[in-house]
């Protein structure tokens, strides 16, 4: 494997993390107000994801298993080959199609949704795959 750019990656994301601790906003009504604020929050949210499933790729070509054809297979072979758990594979899945809903805009943004997330789910849910990812790499 090559661990030193896994762990450059790795590192990346907490960079990320830790940079959208210190911009979270202490209320939704706060989020949903300040348009700067707003858009920081997705911004490190896409990211952050974006980040994540290049630490995937990394895995998975560090690895026997077979490369997926797109980002949509990712998670699933992750699964599949025992990386990751099937609760993590689904929000993860969930978290890389809010994603590409911010990034590409498909439609109204639901702020109370992407909040939530950013507040509570996204942030240990990435945690849980870097720590699963660095078991495979044995960092």
């Amino acid at each position: 494997m090559d661990n030193e750019r896994i762990k450059d990656k790795i590192s990346e994301i907490e960079e990320y993390l830790s940079e959208l601790e210190s911009i979270k906003p202490n209320s939704f009504e706060e989020y949903k107000n300040d348009i700067k604020e707003k858009a920081a929050c997705e911004r490190y949210f896409e990211k952050i994801i974006e980040a994540a499933i290049d630490l995937g790729y990394m895995v998975i070509r560090s690895s026997p298993y077979p490369v997926p054809k797109d980002d949509g297979d990712l998670f699933n072979t992750l699964r599949e080959n025992n990386i990751i758990g099937s609760t993590l594979c689904i929000k993860l899945k969930e978290a890389k199609g809010m994603r590409n809903f911010i990034s590409h805009q498909y439609g109204r943004i639901d702020d109370e949704l992407v909040f939530e997330s950013i507040m509570n789910e996204m942030p240990e849910d990435i945690k849980a795959f870097i720590r699963a990812c660095k078991t495979k790499a044995n960092i």
